[in-house]
């Protein structure tokens, strides 16, 4: 069955534009076929399309279904994103896909991109939410500065990964399942020395994430998996 996001659908029972065109236009959806609609808030809806035309698309609620939570924590992703932003784009995707609750990206030292339009992001998530059948859509922060970040309070577990050859801990031995997590992960060149200081004052835990020097998206993903497979 065809998923479609309608945030508001608690108030209207109108789609969104864009995922009416899609509706009628590209899936020829008619009066009287079935969908699932998603509100990204934690349900899904099932529904009938009642009207359509070239630009709306009604439909009519038969059953809200919530969903109960994949994971047991709220896993937090804060990731400094490449200079080739396709690389953020499959991370944001896989990583949706895998679970997680909120994205932050980081403006480090070392960073090799200073700006992220948010916008193509959201589509992103979106289309990964409906993949995936999740009915919770990821929270996204733009650019967010480093310092600025690790001084904000946390609730649970706070990691940063980084490839210094000082005292690391491998993430899976550390994680305790059902605490909530943020987790770092740095630029091409890592996270600068001063900056892994700074974390570690503010209580970031120093990890790993294996032997194999890892790209930025790939850490990011192998984090994010790790902590999912702990927290089923």
């Amino acid at each position: 069955m065809h998923v479609f996001y309608t945030p508001d659908i608690e108030h209207s029972t109108v789609l969104p534009e864009e995922e009416a065109a899609h509706a009628v236009r590209v899936l020829r959806l008619q009066p009287g076929d079935e969908v699932m609609l998603t509100d990204g808030k934690g349900c899904f809806y099932k529904a009938e399309i009642s009207v359509c035309d070239k630009k709306h698309c009604l439909v009519n609620i038969l059953e809200k279904q919530p969903q109960a939570p994949l994971w047991k924590n709220h896993i937090h992703l804060a990731v400094a994103p490449t200079k080739n932003i396709d690389r953020m784009e499959w991370l944001v995707e896989k990583a949706t896909e895998i679970g997680l609750d909120e994205i932050t990206f980081l403006d480090c030292r070392y960073s090799e991109r200073k700006v992220v339009k948010t916008e193509r992001i959201e589509k992103i998530l979106v289309s990964a939410i409906k993949q995936s059948l999740k009915a919770r859509l990821p929270q996204l922060h733009g650019m967010t500065d480093f310092n600025k970040f690790v001084s904000q309070p946390f609730s649970g577990q706070k990691f940063i990964a980084h490839c210094y050859k000082n005292e690391r801990q491998e993430l899976k031995d550390v994680i305790q399942p059902s605490q909530d997590a943020v987790v770092l992960i740095g630029p091409e060149g890592d996270f600068s020395e001063e900056e892994v200081a700074l974390a570690l004052s503010h209580g970031f835990t120093p990890i790993s994430l294996g032997p194999s020097r890892l790209r930025t998206e790939t850490a990011a993903l192998v984090a994010v998996h790790t902590i999912n497979l702990l927290n089923y």
